[in-house]
């Protein structure tokens, strides 16, 4: 039986999930940034989401533990943005050996609850585990969280001839970055109470295999102007598409809602850019190559 590199991230997501049977209340299942169920009061949604990081996957043995808090929960607030959501409560999961420094621990936590803290959330328990001498720390992290039912965003809103987007800059997350990322909660918030969005994500795995995947959703192809990408810095433009960790947003609007948009956005949100990078199509065209994928298919 072959094992999971012979199939990539994609196929093994789509087998498992495929086992899944839904009850009664799931709004959005498997799929999307977060899982939308009904929510306790009239018109809202509560979303579900969780996440984790792995040592020598997501961060390094000698990276600042405060750092590596910061972005577990930040990774997490990403996703609810992507919703257009908000989180509320976080369950935070922390396996590591028995060799690991209390310090380390302790710091680890302070900056989990320093991002927690700075978007209002709040992490009301978990669970600690040993893991064998050797193995990885893994620090996982799930949340709840709310948006009005009319504004949840999903992956699959998108049409042909929409218009699409990208926050901030993208590529050369490993200078480090990718532990010191602002979560856009505040943008996506914003977005949502202003205007039509379509469909929408964040940038995880870099833009050559987030953007597919919000296209596939879709159902549309993508006219990509790679001259447009916005980069970091020092940063090419096939590591603008490939770095991943971002954790930008991506988003899909009428040419119409995106005339009104942008000269808002920019007096709303002058320090950070928002870029035209292309549109969807009506035509299924070959995807991009690159990014992460987790199993290497």
């Amino acid at each position: 039986m072959p094992d999971l590199s012979h199939y990539g991230e994609e196929a093994v997501v789509a087998r498992l999930t495929t086992l899944l049977e839904a009850g009664p209340g799931i709004l959005t299942g498997p799929g999307d940034d977060c899982a939308v169920v009904e929510g306790g009061a009239r018109g809202e949604a509560e979303l579900l989401k969780t996440d984790c990081l792995v040592c020598n996957v997501h961060f390094l043995p000698e990276d600042a533990p405060g750092k590596v808090g910061w972005k577990a929960i930040a990774r997490t607030l990403s996703d609810f943005a992507a919703m257009g959501g908000w989180p509320r409560h976080l369950l935070v999961t922390l396996a590591v050996p028995p060799s690991c420094e209390m310090r380390w621990a302790e710091q680890l936590y302070r900056g989990m609850n320093k991002c927690a803290r700075a978007y209002d959330c709040s992490i009301v328990g978990g669970e600690t585990s040993s893991v064998p001498a050797g193995a990885p720390v893994m620090i996982s992290v799930a949340g709840t969280g709310t948006a009005r039912r009319s504004q949840v965003i999903l992956r699959s809103g998108g049409r042909p001839g929409d218009l699409l987007f990208v926050t901030g800059r993208l590529g050369g997350s490993l200078r480090g970055s990718h532990l010191t990322f602002t979560p856009r909660l505040l943008e996506a918030n914003w977005l949502v109470r202003n205007f039509t969005l379509h469909a929408m994500m964040d940038l995880s795995d870099g833009l050559a295999r987030d953007l597919p995947r919000l296209a596939a959703a879709s159902g549309c192809g993508v006219l990509l102007e790679k001259d447009s990408l916005p980069r970091s810095r020092g940063v090419t433009i096939e590591q603008a598409l490939c770095d991943g960790e971002d954790y930008e947003l991506l988003f899909a609007v009428s040419a119409r809602t995106a005339k009104r948009l942008v000269p808002e956005w920019r007096g709303q949100f002058p320090d950070l850019p928002l870029s035209l990078i292309g549109s969807l199509t009506a035509d299924q065209q070959p995807g991009l190559s690159g990014g992460w994928d987790h199993f290497g298919g």
